[in-house]
Parts: structure tokens; sequence; C-alpha cells
């Protein structure tokens, strides 16, 4: 869900400075106790089929019934979430085990609405829907968690949540955490792939990593009329034109500039084209995004009533819908230190890498309402061949990250506070 880190840095100085190069980071995860060549082929064919078969939120059916036949096959049970894709898997603390914290690890499963122009012979077979932006890959990498957790099982209970509709507003985690799929969780973690971040450059962050995204239609109505007389009837195009500038200079003026809150619109529309004419409707369509948690909650309360005292004068109808969308992740410390031991105990310290907050929105924010929680950036290009951007129809990755991220989700779940 406009997951793009845009980070100020060029991915050009990002590969120069990475102290641990792709074939290394490589190295060092085939390395980890429990990666055999079997996973790691099993990691890919995932990852594949997952690529090959997309589906769209709240439709991940089929991808549903492939997660947990691999998840069956492994000895484990599942849970459906009730309203008809994804799933949680729960799995036992290992025999005299005395860790009673659980934790949690999230992957989430479905594609986007777009054509997919990569040209792999696993491309998206389903017309107009495609992987492109890493949920196969973060499918493919949980089950490979639960791969090395039903190997070595691990010293705590583990839940897998693997979460539909990441790609919706206000995102398919607000259903899960409604169906309990965070109760009685200590803690949870999540990845991302960055397509800007070098494969064996895991982000990790303490506080705010991506912020909160809302929509906004403002739809104006009046008889419409002629252009020569516009004190007739409300001037909608004038209308609509004075809401989408004046909106934002009293968010400009009444929000915290150290908020991180944007407001942009995305398109307005009214008439057919005639030169003389004023049409009876116009629209307008946005977001609004910020870094504060405390302003996200604000924000419906301001606005609404904003625009519709802007439009008053002008003697329109005004009909104003903010969908109260994602809140900002914000990573709790005591994980970001574990996020950051599981790392290291991975690829050493050096893979351990800075991760600059994105104004981007993603519905994990929902899980660290409930509970902490650390989610991390995830390198995935292979620092040589060109960068394509989350939500670009070439998006592609480095395969060699998959086994990064398994094992990095597989240790966390086995570190103590």
């Amino acid at each position: 869900m406009n997951n793009s880190t845009h980070a100020s840095d060029s991915a050009a100085s990002s590969a120069a400075s990475a102290a641990v190069t792709p074939a290394q980071a490589w190295d060092a995860a085939k390395s980890y106790s429990g990666v055999d060549e079997n996973l790691l082929e099993q990691l890919t064919e995932w990852r594949r089929h997952v690529h090959q078969n997309p589906e769209l939120s709240y439709k991940e059916f089929q991808t549903t019934d492939y997660i947990a036949s691999a998840l069956e096959e492994l000895g484990f049970e599942v849970r459906r979430f009730e309203f008809g894709s994804g799933l949680v898997c729960d799995i036992p603390a290992a025999d005299g085990s005395t860790s009673k914290d659980v934790v949690a690890l999230r992957a989430d499963i479905d594609a986007l609405p777009m054509e997919e122009t990569t040209g792999f012979d696993f491309a998206s077979t389903n017309e107009g829907v495609c992987h492109s932006c890493g949920h196969d890959a973060h499918t493919a990498m949980l089950l490979g968690a639960a791969t090395l957790l039903a190997k070595n099982p691990p010293n705590r209970p583990v839940r897998l949540i693997f979460q539909p509709a990441e790609e919706t507003m206000p995102g398919g985690a607000v259903d899960c955490v409604k169906e309990g799929a965070v109760e009685g969780v200590d803690r949870i973690i999540a990845l991302h792939c960055d397509p800007h971040r070098v494969v064996g450059d895991v982000g990790v962050h303490a506080g705010a990593i991506t912020s909160s995204n809302a929509k906004l239609e403002v739809t104006l109505q009046a008889s419409g009329g002629h252009t020569a007389r516009p004190h007739e009837t409300g001037d909608i195009v004038y209308a609509l034109s004075t809401v989408a500038t004046g909106v934002a200079q009293v968010v400009d003026r009444r929000i915290d500039p150290r908020s991180g809150t944007v407001l942009t619109w995305g398109s307005i529309q009214a008439g057919a084209g005639a030169p003389n004419v004023i049409p009876a409707k116009g629209t307008l369509v946005g977001t609004v995004r910020s870094a504060s948690r405390d302003t996200w909650a604000e924000l419906p309360e301001l606005i609404p009533p904003a625009i519709r005292a802007i439009a008053e004068p002008y003697g329109v109808q005004v009909d104003v819908n903010y969908v109260q969308g994602v809140p900002p992740v914000v990573n709790d410390d005591a994980c970001a230190e574990i996020a950051a031991r599981a790392v290291t105990d991975v690829l050493g310290e050096q893979g351990v890498g800075e991760a600059l907050q994105s104004s981007g929105g993603e519905d994990f924010g929902w899980y660290t309402e409930e509970i902490p929680g650390i989610y991390l950036r995830l390198g995935v290009w292979d620092g040589e061949g060109p960068e394509t951007d989350l939500h670009h129809p070439a998006f592609a990755m480095d395969e060699r990250a998959l086994v990064i991220g398994a094992t990095v989700f597989d240790r966390f779940a086995r570190l103590d506070r």
C-alpha cells in the first residue's frame, strides 16, 4: 500500500555504502541453522507460484488454500479468517520450553490491480493483476520461517499471520485484529521488500517508520448554468479550485508542521469541456498523510468542517467523504533492539542498516496500535541491475533475499527480550 520508501539518498550511494554484498549475505543466510538446498529451492518455488497466481484483496482464496496446504504438510493446523481469505497458524513451543511470551510473524498475501510487464516466465497469469509490491516474496519468506520452526521447534509459542487485503483502505489488518489475530501475542514483526536497498541490508528503525493514510473525496453540486451568469448558480469549478487550495492552507495553519502532515489532491474533475458551461457537479479526490499518530486521530475532525466552511459562500451543496485510513506504523524500541540482534545473528552487524521514515501507508499500523511491533525494510536489489520501484509493473527482486527474510523471521521468534 503506497509503500515506496523514496529515501533521499540515492540507490547508488546505498549500494556503495553497503558493508555486506548480496553474495556475502546469501552465503551467510545459507549457513543459518536449518537452511538446506531443499529450503532454498522451496522458497523460490513458493514465491514464483504465488507470483504467477496473484489475487486481489479479500479474494485471495486460492492463495490461502496454497498456504494452508504448505503449512499442513509441515504438520501444523491452520485457522482461516471468517471473512474468507488469509489464515493464522499457531506453532507450539518446544517440549520443556519455559518461555511463555508469544511472538507473531506477519506476511501480507494480496496483489495489485495492475498489468505486469516483467516478461518473467513465471509472470502473472491473471490478467490485470500482479504482485508488484513483493507480497509474493513476503508469503514465501514466512513459509520458509515456518519450515525452520518445524525443523527446530521454538522456545516459545509463535503465531504466523498470513494477512489478506493490505492494499485496501483501511486495510485487512483491521479485520484480522477483530478476529483475534493478536490476542495473547506479546510482540509482532513484519518486513517489506525494499527495491532501493541491496540484498544483505536490512533497515531497522525505532519510532515511526510509515505515515498514516486517509482518503478524501469532495463532491460539490449546484444547478449549473452559463458562464456569462455565474451569479445565478454555484460556480462549481471556481468553488472546487478554492477548496483545493484553501483546505491545504487550513491544514498548514492548524497542524504542527513537525508532524509531517501532507494533503495532496490526485484528481479534480468537473464539466465536459465546453468553455461556456458551468457544470452542475464536480469532485476532488486525494489523500491525507501524517507521521504523527495523534495528528492522524485529529484530522477527521478538522478537515471536513474546513471544507464545508470554505465552500459555503459559493452556494453549492457539499458532500465530504473522509475515509480514515491506517495509522502510522510506530516501531517499538525493544522490538527494534531484538530485530537488530536477529539481523546481526543472520548477517553480522554490518547487515543492520538505517531505515528512514516513509510517507507511504501500511496497515501493519493496526497491529502496533494493539501490541509492540517492528516493521523492517528488507533489501531486494542486486546492486547492479536497474531498480524498479514498488507498485511498478516491472517490479523485480533478487530472490537471494528470500532466505534472508525467512531466517530473520525465524531468529526474531527465538530471541528473548
